[in-house]
């Protein structure tokens, strides 16, 4: 069966995975970029956004995984729009017209709407359904592939604490956030259940991968 997986998750030292005040102009609120600047300076994200340069290294290894192995991604209302984007029949997500994905996305949200097809392969359907079958529909897509559960933290943490995640890469970037949407709320113990590895980078990330232990 393909593997549930969660690719390099930023959070703050103090484990929050975005900030307060998310809106159109301000998608992580008061963090900014600040959760994420490790990724901006690789060169990985560097060519994908056509610009020259950028850092090699560990961080630039872990983002090189993205796409390979993945065929269909999950994620929460909260990552897909800003706060009320349900009310906008013509909101289709942060990414403009090719989005990232390039393949088959899961959007969980309480107001279901038709699929939106983009450019690139990616096609946005929209679910009001518990995790364990959003993960089935998404299995049922990926022909054989991975399925990648992108975030927001709230939908990270209801699918470890369903027990459906089989490997997991979280960032453990050094700032301090102090308020916002926490990754590790109400998963005491979760570590048990994963083998855990990690690696620092000369950027000052911490590395952190959780792979499922065999029953």
């Amino acid at each position: 069966m393909s593997l549930c997986r969660v690719q390099h998750f930023s959070v703050s030292l103090d484990g929050f995975a975005t900030g307060e005040g998310l809106s159109r102009e301000e998608p992580f609120g008061h963090a900014g970029e600040r959760l994420h600047e490790w990724m901006l300076a690789t060169r990985w994200w560097r060519q994908s956004t056509g610009e020259p340069g950028g850092s090699g290294g560990i961080d630039d290894a872990f983002l090189r995984l993205f796409e390979p192995g993945i065929g269909a991604e999950i994620m929460g209302a909260g990552k897909f729009g800003p706060p009320g984007w349900q009310e906008d029949p013509d909101w289709k997500g942060w990414w403009g017209p090719n989005p990232p994905f390039h393949t088959p996305v899961f959007v969980l949200t309480h107001r279901p709407r038709a699929p939106v097809e983009m450019e690139g392969r990616t096609t946005f359907h929209f679910l009001d359904v518990p995790p364990a079958e959003a993960l089935a529909a998404a299995r049922a897509a990926a022909s054989g592939q991975d399925v990648r559960v992108g975030g927001g933290a709230t939908i990270i943490r209801d699918f470890l604490a369903a027990g459906l995640v089989d490997h997991m890469h979280v960032a453990v970037v050094p700032i301090l956030l102090g308020r916002g949407v926490r990754l590790w709320d109400g998963l005491e113990g979760i570590e048990k259940e994963y083998a855990v590895e990690s690696v620092s980078s000369p950027s000052g990330v911490t590395h952190m991968t959780f792979t499922r232990k065999d029953p």
